[in-house]
């Protein structure tokens, strides 16, 4: 089970992160469960306590690419907090996961009533999940696409 110490929970205060688990209710997915497309409608989002999800986007020429893999304590989705309010990628249960599901209109309306909420929630997003996640996505399309025989993406984010 997750601890409240690390990953996306650990980066809100204490009172942030009692009121956010306020709103949430224990969600399993079976292995293989498709938990969202690309395109879908964003009305929900988890955050994982256990087991691994598979980020993956469609790319015509070959199929669906896994781009990052999500583990306990990390954010599934963020597309819930910004208009149109669609994902971006696609979601699939690697291995038995057990997570926190949130109701994406109900937490909108918490951080509109309240602000200092809001802020918390919205930085731990920006920060914990969309940067780490672009970075990891951007270095995982480097490799895929890079030329036959060249040189892999450096690991660390960094670019030359």
């Amino acid at each position: 089970m997750t601890t409240v110490g690390h990953g996306f929970l650990g980066a809100l205060s204490t009172g942030h992160r009692e009121r956010l688990l306020s709103f949430a209710r224990a969600r399993p997915f079976p292995v293989g469960t498709r938990i969202f497309d690309e395109d879908g409608p964003a009305d929900r989002f988890w955050i994982l306590r256990r087991g691994h999800v598979a980020l993956d986007v469609h790319d015509p020429g070959r199929g669906t690419v896994v781009v990052e893999t999500l583990g306990e304590g990390e954010l599934l989705g963020w597309s819930w907090l910004f208009e149109p309010y669609r994902w971006h990628l696609g979601a699939t249960a690697r291995d038995l996961v057990e997570a926190y599901e949130f109701d994406a209109q109900q937490v909108r309306a918490a951080i509109k009533e309240d602000p200092a909420f809001g802020l918390a929630v919205t930085h731990c997003v920006a920060s914990v999940a969309i940067g780490r996640r672009l970075r990891a996505c951007r270095i995982r399309l480097l490799d895929l696409y890079r030329p036959p025989g060249g040189r892999a993406a450096p690991r660390g984010g960094e670019t030359s």
